[in-house]
């Protein structure tokens, strides 16, 4: 929905210029002011993109994306209950926005509601079956809920599509502990290291007493 553009402060200053008279030729184009509001979020200029992204869904109602950008300003500043309910608005401006699932199982694992984070997430993993964090979040919410081969499942999914993803490699070494798969647990809790996560030191307490020679 949004233009690529780069972190350069001339480049997003360009952009915002740009997209600034975009909105002045045409103020009733929802995206105009949506793709103003990315240039401001790339540039910190947080409460002006705010007001950009509701005049982009006052003009573009179905702008799910716009919906989402709001929930990420209300997550930056700990709304989490405002983050909750633009993403509920953007699935249902577009049902299949899995950008919008992914952060509604995100934000609902945050508050302990796993069965409706796994709902979310579910729904998130089957309309982009890209979509890596998803289902690293997926597998940690199944961790939780002591659905070890789920976990492990959706954390290989998450490892096929990026092997360097250091935080699926943590919760398989968590996973394959609690299957009593040592050799396994210490491959992804080293590989997590590796890859720079900081695994928990009762975690790597367990896999180094039980790592096989």
């Amino acid at each position: 929905m949004s233009e690529t553009q780069t972190n350069k402060p001339k480049d997003v200053e360009e952009y915002i210029a740009k997209h600034r008279s975009y909105v002045t030729s045409n103020p009733d184009c929802g995206t105009s002011h949506y793709n103003l509001a990315v240039g401001l979020i790339a540039k910190g200029e947080y409460d002006e993109a705010e007001q950009a992204l509701f005049k982009a869904v006052d003009c573009s109602p179905g702008l799910a994306e716009a919906f989402v950008q709001l929930g990420g300003l209300c997550l930056r500043r700990g709304d989490v209950d405002g983050c909750l309910e633009f993403n509920k608005k953007a699935v249902k401006a577009k049902p299949g926005f899995s950008e919008g699932w992914g952060n509604i199982g995100f934000v609902h694992l945050q508050r302990g509601e796993v069965d409706e984070a796994i709902t979310a997430l579910q729904k998130a993993t089957t309309f982009n079956f890209r979509f890596i964090q998803a289902f690293a979040t997926l597998a940690n919410a199944y961790l939780m809920k002591g659905m070890v081969d789920e976990s492990i499942e959706n954390s290989l999914k998450a490892i096929k599509l990026a092997p360097e993803f250091a935080v699926a490699h943590n919760n398989l070494a968590i996973a394959y502990l609690e299957k009593g798969d040592y050799a396994k647990a210490a491959e992804h809790c080293d590989k997590a290291v590796q890859y720079g996560y900081e695994v928990a030191p009762e975690i790597r307490k367990e896999v180094e007493e039980h790592r096989p020679n």
